[in-house]
């Protein structure tokens, strides 16, 4: 109890005397200095937030990033490490060998300029990866990015062949809707258009007379095609029908029924009774002429096929969609030999060379027109210099290739080089809209001097070669 009291005596508390119960400001003073400093004592030194390490950990991942493939020797100089020592880092320490499993590249902490003389272990390695086509400048001859750089610099010097202008020379009125189609007589005498107003035209090619007009389609008209040893003119339109006219009586002798939705491109093999068909439903039918069975349905396309090209040597059907995927199919097996995926954007238009062993394929966007190699489907290089959307392709055997647009733009190119040569407008005729100019088809005739296109604007118009 007295332990207690005694206790209980020695501390402070309430008494009459208010002075010795307060702390005295010194203490109050020192203690709130002490806070203080221990808040804000870092002030006047530098704070470490973490910032100056992360972005040294970001360089050092983007480094680790781009520099992957070459961080260790590969096996095929392992074998030469027993070659003169690397460099020696600024800091004192042993030489550091470039052997097995010794990174060649590391952060920003590794990076440090070397005062002492080059080593052969990069230079060994530089021209490693020249010869496993890594170089993103010089190399072997070997390499593969090196040759293709070539190549591009040689097409760049190459000069085209000269070819003449071409310039309007006939306007041809008489179709009520936009003209959709477009094929020439395999005779050269006479060309038929199809259009909006359901109704193929026959046109005199040398006057451009209209001869006769075949009514049939109950939908705008796609595709045309007439076939090479028989008198027969073949359309496809969106009204999912695919008609055989016999030119003889002019009537339809054949229907030809499986698709689901509208029939988009047609063309007729050059050389076998066959009839391929494309549309709405992304799948090419292959047709018998004479039977009307459907031999094939090539499916793998997962959008509208725009267009479908036939040539007598494999690949003998080319096929581009609005998947912008274009393929490659084997007739005999009925199943698809190569998918080109170069392109970005819908294919619209194809064109094969009447001669070359190659074709052509537009889309829009840039780099939109690209030439390729048969039968591989090899890409060779692109057409640039015609940004717009592509509806038609069409080349010659002289080697000029015409291009034509949504908004009316022409352009025509030398096919070896890939280089243009002349740009057009397309002028509506009077009382169109301006945004009427499109072209939507084309086709050169058998001699390779005239083109005739079909537009937005019902017209037909024909671009002659000038002397």
């Amino acid at each position: 109890m007295s332990t207690a009291t005694a206790t209980l005596a020695s501390e402070p508390g309430p008494s009459s005397n208010g002075a010795s119960t307060i702390t005295p400001l010194s203490d109050l003073v020192r203690r709130s200095v002490k806070r203080t400093r221990a808040v804000y004592g870092f002030e006047s030194a530098p704070v470490d937030d973490g910032l100056a390490k992360a972005n040294k950990v970001k360089f050092a991942s983007k480094v680790a990033a781009e520099y992957r493939d070459v961080q260790t020797l590969p096996p095929v100089l392992q074998s030469q490490s027993a070659g003169p020592a690397g460099p020696k880092k600024p800091a004192a320490g042993p030489i550091v060998g470039a052997g097995p499993g010794v990174k060649l590249i590391g952060g920003p902490e590794e990076s440090e300029p070397s005062s002492g003389p080059p080593a052969s272990e990069p230079r060994s390695l530089v021209k490693f990866r020249h010869q496993q086509g890594f170089a993103a400048e010089g190399g072997q001859a070997g390499s593969r990015l090196s040759q293709a750089l070539m190549r591009k610099k040689e097409a760049r010097e190459v000069k085209p062949v000269y070819h003449p202008q071409w310039k309007l020379s006939r306007v041809i009125s008489g179709h009520m809707g936009w003209v959709r189609a477009v094929t020439v007589d395999p005779g050269n005498q006479w060309f038929a258009t199809g259009a909006g107003d359901r109704v193929v035209k026959i046109w005199d090619l040398a006057s451009g007379e209209l001869k006769l007009s075949l009514t049939g389609h109950i939908s705008t008209i796609r595709g045309l095609g007439v076939s090479d040893r028989h008198p027969y003119l073949f359309s496809c339109a969106e009204d999912k029908m695919v008609k055989c006219w016999d030119l003889e009586v002019n009537k339809v002798i054949r229907h030809y029924h499986g698709h689901f939705s509208g029939v988009y491109s047609l063309s007729v093999h050059p050389t076998l009774d066959v009839l391929v068909t494309a549309g709405r439903d992304a799948s090419v039918r292959v047709w018998d002429m004479r039977t009307r069975a459907n031999v094939f349905t090539l499916t793998g396309h997962t959008s509208t096929v725009a267009d479908v090209k036939t040539q007598a040597s494999d690949p003998q059907i080319i096929s581009g969609s609005m998947d912008s995927t274009i393929r490659l199919w084997d007739l005999a097996a009925g199943k698809c030999m190569t998918t080109l995926t170069h392109h970005k954007k819908s294919v619209r238009a194809l064109a094969i060379h009447p001669t070359e062993y190659s074709f052509a394929s537009a889309s829009a966007g840039g780099n939109n027109i690209k030439k390729w190699k048969c039968p591989e489907g090899i890409f060779v290089h692109n057409f640039v210099g015609h940004e717009a959307i592509i509806n038609s392709l069409s080349v010659n055997e002289e080697g000029v290739m015409f291009s034509g647009a949504d908004n009316g733009t022409l352009t025509m190119w030398d096919y070896a080089t890939g280089l243009p040569f002349q740009h057009l407008k397309d002028v509506p005729q009077p009382g169109s809209l301006d945004a009427e100019a499109g072209v939507f088809c084309s086709t050169f005739d058998k001699t390779g001097t005239r083109l005739i296109t079909g537009g937005a604007d019902k017209t037909i118009k024909v671009y002659s070669e000038q002397a």
